[in-house]
């Protein structure tokens, strides 16, 4: 190889690096990748930013509008009420939650559909007396396994499609091609979760983080003839509190919540702080407070109120709060919402409140203003929105949602138009009918994970380009000492690999032109390592940040990291088992 070659696999090397090491965002990382490239002039401008225009990210983007016409509309929590029903063993509800999880995962991409079901699930746990640390992680892996049934089900099968087809200049796969890989494993895996699962995961039923407001909330009152009377909350001294910070007021039998700076204290007022509990005896050192009385043992957060909403958030790997201490984030102001409690591993985090710092995964007891949770619904700050005051859906175009997708399924699987015009008529349709509004499609669209993976396709071909893949593949035919089956193990081992530290799509872009190289220098048929790819990319199971569901999932269902690699180690090697048993029993490995 040349220099290009060294520097190209050395930048790759450094990249996976830092992903795996640093905080640093995954489409930052690759956007400074493609900078480097088209800078030093290893790639022209048109091949670094080739992958923006790539058919496979588009289409991507396209069904991320048609997941959200059938959230928009209701469409998935009619399909959750018609099929949950009443079962009476944990076995038994997993047996419902599967068939519609699958489906849905397979035309869908399943960060929505997780997220609109682990509302509907959790509260369905509590009604059929079912932990819901029993049946979260099953949710999020049964997830995965539908979306490995369809071309469309997940971002990485098109993007690989849509790269496969730009390096080897062929048609690329159908809609159905993977279904004969996908199916098989899917059903092994769903029987795997349904016969070891119930017994492996942890009960964490009686580890209700937010089970009780008294254990994280304290009140005190305004004395009618102290001095605080007719002072604002920052003259007062009581918004820069050590240990705990002020949530709302209750005033007269109405609530102020997310109380700002300049609101003025009157006499009898009833404050609420959010915080250590110990310290209410500092609180009241303060001249001109006084205890508040108990109402019967009720604290003011026990009293359903309109004006008031309490709701659980999970943080996302986007949010722009990560990494940030709760009081720097200045969530009153950014949400205009109040943290009342964190929790992280199932456990509430104790402390002072304002100084913890917030990662992805946390699950948040927040106190906000009814409009939140409509204003937050669709924000990529959160992953999860759960209404704790749940209000019923509405469904009225949730059948014309549902219409418009099975539409474009039939289309692209007959092979009528293209899955990225069906994509795209599908996007277009579900605005145009009102399924979704142009709002919410906007902010469906998940940008850092277009742009990590528009820019992953510049690497991916800087590899194929400076002769790294050629270099790479001729070292794994001579690992395997030239025998096909050992070159899929390979493949797919290094794909699982990569995908636990890096983004799955990130691990199959790199990956594939490495793999066409090899295949082709043995003569090898590239389909079935190909399906290798799209597969490995895909069984993430055994750490809740390998994917992006199993991140979703970590917070409601009060799990420790300890439990994703007990019930997760296993999946992996189940469903890498038998992926590669179907590829080598379904597909000749050796070209005719």
């Amino acid at each position: 190889m040349e220099w290009q070659g060294w520097f190209s696999l050395a930048l790759t090397v450094g990249a996976l690096g830092v992903l795996t090491v640093t905080r640093i965002a995954p489409h930052l990382v690759m956007m400074g990748v493609l900078t480097i490239l088209s800078a030093l002039g290893i790639l022209s401008a048109n091949e670094a930013l080739a992958g923006f225009a790539n058919s496979g990210l588009v289409t991507v983007a396209a069904m991320f509008i048609v997941a959200a016409g059938i959230h928009g509309s209701g469409g998935i929590d009619l399909l959750v009420r018609k099929v949950l029903g009443q079962p009476t063993s944990i076995r038994a509800a997993l047996g419902r939650i599967f068939a519609p999880v699958i489906l849905l995962s397979g035309f869908l991409n399943n960060t929505p559909v997780v997220a609109t079901m682990i509302p509907a699930v959790h509260a369905w746990s509590r009604k059929i007396k079912i932990p819901p640390s029993k049946l979260m992680i099953p949710l999020s892996y049964t997830a995965i396994l539908g979306g490995t049934i369809t071309l469309i089900g997940t971002s990485t099968n098109l993007i690989v499609n849509g790269q496969y087809q730009s390096l080897t200049g062929e048609t690329g796969f159908s809609l159905f091609s993977i279904t004969a890989v996908g199916v098989p494993v899917a059903l092994a895996g769903i029987a795997f979760i349904w016969i070891f699962l119930p017994k492996w995961l942890p009960d964490h039923s009686d580890k209700k983080a937010f089970g009780n407001l008294r254990e994280f909330t304290l009140e005190v009152a305004i004395d009618p003839n102290g001095p605080l009377v007719g002072q604002t909350v920052t003259e007062a001294g009581l918004r820069h509190l050590e240990r705990v910070y002020l949530a709302e007021i209750e005033r007269q039998g109405t609530i102020l919540t997310a109380v700002p700076s300049e609101q003025v204290l009157h006499g009898g007022d009833r404050l609420v702080f959010a915080g250590e509990t110990q310290a209410i005896s500092d609180l009241l050192r303060i001249n001109g407070i006084s205890p508040s009385p108990e109402n019967g043992g009720r604290t003011v957060l026990n009293t359903d109120r309109a004006e008031r909403r309490l709701v659980e958030a999970v943080v996302s790997p986007h949010c722009a709060a990560i990494g940030q201490k709760i009081r720097d984030a200045k969530f009153r102001d950014r949400y205009g919402a109040v943290v009342l409690a964190v929790a992280r591993n199932g456990e509430r985090v104790k402390g002072n409140l304002g100084t913890i710092t917030l990662e992805a995964g946390d699950a948040l007891l927040l106190e906000a203003r009814p409009a939140f949770v409509s204003r937050q619904r669709y924000n990529k700050d959160f992953l999860l929105i759960n209404d704790m005051e749940t209000e019923a859906p509405r469904h009225e175009r949730a059948y014309l949602a549902w219409g418009i997708l099975v539409t474009l399924v039939m289309a692209a699987g007959l092979g009528i138009i293209s899955m990225l015009n069906a994509a795209l008529i599908g996007a277009g349709l579900m605005i145009l009918t009102g399924c979704c509004s142009v709002s919410q499609a906007e902010k469906s669209l998940d940008l850092t994970v277009i742009i990590t993976i528009a820019a992953s396709f510049a690497l991916g071909t800087a590899l194929s380009k400076t002769g790294v893949a050629d270099f790479l593949a001729n070292n794994i035919i001579g690992l395997s000492g030239g025998s096909p089956w050992l070159m899929l193990i390979l493949t797919y081992v290094a794909v699982s690999l990569l995908t636990e530290s890096i983004t799955n799509n990130a691990a199959a872009l790199l990956m594939l032109p490495i793999v066409l190289d090899m295949t082709e220098k043995a003569g090898l048929n590239n389909e079935p390592f190909v399906f290798a790819i799209m597969m490995a990319a895909s069984a993430s199971f055994a750490t809740p940040l390998g994917y992006q569901t199993n991140l979703m999932v970590y917070g409601p269902g009060g799990y420790h990291f300890k439990d994703f690699l007990k019930v997760g180690l296993p999946m992996n090697v189940f469903i890498g088992a038998v992926t590669l048993g179907v590829l080598m029993v379904g597909w000749p490995l050796v070209q005719s």
